[in-house]
Order: C-alpha cells, then structure tokens, then sequence
C-alpha cells in the first residue's frame, strides 16, 4: 500500500508554532550551533516507495533563521506497484528572514522511480541557502529512474528553474561526457542573498568537474558532479564555507 504523507514547519522569531510530523517524515527541534532555530527530518518507516506521495512544507515568517537538516540520507526504493513515487517540497521565506535546507543525499536505489520537485517562494529581503545531492545507485548497482526539479521565485519574479533526469527514461546522453560523465554523485548549492547586490560571486571553475555560477536574483548557484558522495560533500562544504555573505 502505498503512503500519502505531508510534514510541516513553520518559524516565527519566537520559535516554533507549527510542527507537525506525518507517516515517514518525522520533524524534530535538535539542538542549534548557531544563530538559526535547528530542525532534523527523522525518517520513521522506509521511503519514498513506488507509489507513495510524500510532502515537506516549511514556512520561515518575516525575522525568523531555521535551519533545516536531516538525521541520514533518503533513499528511494521500488514498491510493490510499478507507480512513480512523488516527493514534494515547499519553502516560504519572508521578509529579512533565512532558511538554511541542508538534507543529506538522496540515493537512487535500482529498480527505483522518483520525481521530487522542490518549490521556493522568497521575500526580497529574504535568504537562502539551499543544498541538493543526489547519488545515483547505491555501492556497485545501477541507478534507478529520477527526476528533480528546482523552482526558485524571488519578489514574485522567477530566479531559477532547472529539471534533471537520470536512469531509465532519462533523455538520452544523461551518463555521456556532456553531462555525468560516467559519475555517479551531483549536486548543487543554491545561495540567495542581497549582499550579492552590492558584490556579486565571481563565476569560475572549482576543477574539472565543478563550476561557480552568480545568478541575477541575487544569488549564485554551484553545480558539481563527482565519483562519489564524500568528493561531492567536500566541493560544496568548501564553497558553503567561502562564499557565505556574513
């Protein structure tokens, strides 16, 4: 059977009002390192399953930081009916509020078919930092079909909007040189932040195989493809730790 779940978080400057957890997404208050109120999505029950329709909201109101992170990586696996498996995300950032969306990866396991589509809404004072990993295939296996989508609007206006697909179905030339390589990890860190008005990121090359990018918004996007997960965490931990407006 297959599950239909939504999570939700909402973040004022006081706390937290709303945090509600639901089938496998299980919201948790941990403990905070810095400035931002900490939430950790615990998974209780394995999935996104085939057929399952899963859903995360998170709502950070005018003034208020949250941090957002998870307790181990997502792994998409193969149901019990050939159905795709749904996993959405929605983000609302006010005004002069941050959000940080830190996950961990999300593993393609063979045999496995997932869409997950994130949604942001952000204030223009707002701030974003946004990180997506994906691995594709666990150890030694094959990928299973995924599809990501990323759409970011700002004040209203369009900042980002990319899709991605890869395994079974995937447009042709996914795995060839023009876009994985043969790799196995990508990912991306998305930064929006006006800081950038007054000084934009430089675009450059972060090796062979990664790449800086400013982005009119203000923001600037990273984009990595690597041999595996840990190579992939490293590049984007690096640029997190640089490239951050203070």
């Amino acid at each position: 059977m297959s599950v239909r779940a939504t999570a939700r978080v909402v973040a004022t400057r006081d706390g937290l009002p709303v945090l509600e957890s639901d089938g496998p997404l299980a919201l948790r208050r941990t403990r905070a390192t810095g400035p931002c109120t900490r939430v950790t999505v615990v998974g209780a029950m394995s999935a996104p399953l085939g057929g399952d329709r899963l859903a995360i909201e998170a709502e950070v109101r005018e003034g208020a930081r949250l941090a957002v992170d998870s307790a181990a990586a997502t792994i998409a696996l193969p149901g019990r009916t050939p159905e795709q498996a749904r996993y959405d995300v929605r983000l609302t950032v006010g005004e002069h509020a941050e959000l940080r969306w830190l996950p961990e990866q999300l593993i393609s396991a063979y045999g496995s078919d997932l869409r997950m589509r994130t949604r942001v809404e952000l204030a223009a004072t707002a701030r974003l930092v946004l990180r997506e990993e994906q691995i594709l295939g666990r150890y030694g296996e094959q990928p299973g079909s995924l599809t990501t989508r990323l759409t970011v609007h700002r004040a209203g206006r369009p900042l980002l909007d990319q899709e991605l697909g890869y395994g079974p179905g995937a447009a042709g030339g996914w795995d060839g040189g023009a876009v994985l390589g043969g790799h196995r990890a990508v990912g991306q860190l998305l930064i929006v932040d006006p800081a950038f008005e007054e000084k934009p990121a430089e675009p450059r090359l972060l090796g062979e195989t990664a790449a800086l990018t400013p982005l009119a918004g203000p923001a600037l996007l990273v984009t990595v493809v690597a041999p595996d997960a840990r190579e992939l965490r490293r590049v984007l931990d690096e640029v997190l730790h640089t490239e951050l407006p203070a």
